[in-house]
């Protein structure tokens, strides 16, 4: 018999989370206790703000609803460490979708994994060979967890950095926000040695450290950190001018594109246009383009039109079984 109620409590909402009905004989041989106890747990889990649902029958089966606010998660090992490892790779290597609360949320899961389960976590990412980028964008994802554990505390950040031209700098920053672009990581910060707005690649970071110190967030000269980094990137590269017609609405294709690309101009109800400017490659753009899984028409530029129309040939030639 569990003699220990916080231990007892917490295996309860253990099984209870595992989405299904738990009949009470089954949770009181599980916990090695009476139904009584289990229906005196259940009661404590609800004061708790645990909303228990309880099944009308012989056996009063019990499971846990969805609540207004999400209480603590308990989760086994297995479950700890699938999290984590998930979590780790889609952050060390910039999966679209993979945004900052991903980050945070794994800062905070590592930050209360026992040593035995880090070991475990730390094996088997060594184990996993991701696909790579074919850009060399990979970072560890403990870079990510000190930044996104820094923004969230606002405390100052202190980090060596090495710039596109290789110069190497040490540089002392208040984090504003981290951002994917689908294929790289990016840190929007105020750089106190500087006293500007700075955008970092962060897989040219390294030695990150968050110093202690505190401070008030300043004010992001832009709507959000992923405009204020568009537009930060337009003006230090070369950058070219697109226009593109969807043959769908225009809030689907807003879903299926990133923000950056801006946003579609509805024409009609099934039919939208996106203008903009991007500084990535025409090939990157085509492959993005045909990524969003409608019909589309690229009008500007002709580098573009260009790469879009090679593109389609390549894959037509490519599903041309009649040779073989």
């Amino acid at each position: 018999m569990t003699t220990d109620t916080p231990a007892r409590l917490l295996q309860l909402l253990s099984l209870l989370q595992t989405p299904r009905e738990w009949p009470g004989g089954e949770l009181a041989e599980r916990l090695r206790v009476s139904r009584r106890t289990v229906r005196r747990d259940i009661d404590r889990l609800r004061e708790l703000g645990y909303p228990v649902q309880a099944a009308r029958g012989a056996d009063g089966g019990y499971r846990l609803a969805a609540g207004k606010a999400m209480p603590p998660l308990v989760l086994d090992d297995e479950e700890a460490v699938a999290i984590a490892v998930g979590l780790r790779a889609g952050a060390g290597h910039a999966v679209e979708g993979v945004d900052e609360a991903s980050v945070r949320a794994l800062a905070k899961l590592e930050q209360v994994l026992p040593n035995r389960l880090r070991h475990r976590v730390a094996t088997l990412q060594a184990a996993t060979t991701p696909l790579a980028s074919g850009d060399g964008a990979s970072i560890a994802p403990e870079t990510l967890t000190v930044m996104a554990s820094a923004i969230a505390g606002h405390e100052r950040l202190r980090f060596a950095y090495l710039s596109h031209d290789k110069t190497p700098s040490r540089r002392l920053t208040e984090p504003y926000r981290l951002v994917s672009t689908g294929r790289r990581w990016y840190l929007v910060a105020f750089d106190l040695d500087r006293d500007d707005w700075r955008t970092f690649r962060v897989d040219r970071v390294s030695e990150p450290f968050a110093t202690g110190a505190r401070f008030a967030p300043r004010e992001l000269p832009a709507g959000d950190a992923a405009e204020y980094l568009r537009q930060s990137m337009q003006r230090r590269q070369e950058t070219y001018e697109f226009e593109v017609t969807f043959a769908a609405p225009a809030d689907l294709v807003a879903a299926r594109l990133p923000r950056w690309f801006g946003t579609p101009e509805p024409l009609d109800e099934d039919n939208c246009r996106l203008c903009g400017t991007s500084s990535d490659s025409v090939e990157w753009m085509a492959v993005r383009l045909a990524m969003a899984d409608c019909e589309f028409t690229v009008h500007r530029p002709s580098e573009l039109v260009a790469c879009v129309r090679d593109f389609g040939a390549r894959l037509s030639r490519a599903a041309d079984t009649r040779g073989a």
